[in-house]
């Protein structure tokens, strides 16, 4: 009877491995997915390509055929407003957890967010001030 037990635990996988098995499924399934997606795309999808499918986007502006050389400016009013946007929607994300659990905090909870809201309002008015939101 001990043998039959010593068999019967050498022929089982260890059980700390056996919950990994649904991560490992899931991975395989978004992986063969995305394999699937990508190969199907171009199959189903319309092949009818014009000039502007074909030209280069560059936010909008007009690619220039020479490069700019010495003080020529940039503009830089889409890379400012990209980096605003990150800024202020990074800054929000951290106001769900205080929303989740704003029973729990309490009145320090309270007073902490209303110091953040503060520091975001302090930041919103000095970009606002500055003319970064202004498109011209």
């Amino acid at each position: 009877m001990l043998e039959t037990a010593g068999q019967l635990a050498q022929d089982t996988p260890a059980p700390g491995l056996r919950m990994y098995l649904p991560l490992v499924l899931l991975f395989v399934l978004a992986a063969a997915f995305a394999v699937f997606s990508v190969l199907l795309g171009p199959l189903v999808g319309p092949s009818r390509y014009n000039k502007a499918k074909l030209s280069a986007y560059e936010c909008g502006i007009e690619p220039s055929p020479q490069p700019v050389v010495g003080g020529g400016r940039m503009p830089v009013a889409y890379y400012i407003t990209a980096m605003l946007f990150i800024l202020f929607d990074i800054e929000m994300v951290f106001l769900y957890p205080f929303a989740v659990s704003a029973d729990a905090l309490g009145m320090f909870g309270l007073v902490e967010i209303a110091l953040f809201i503060a520091t975001v309002g302090f930041a919103y008015a000095y970009v606002w001030r500055r003319g970064g939101l202004d498109w011209n």
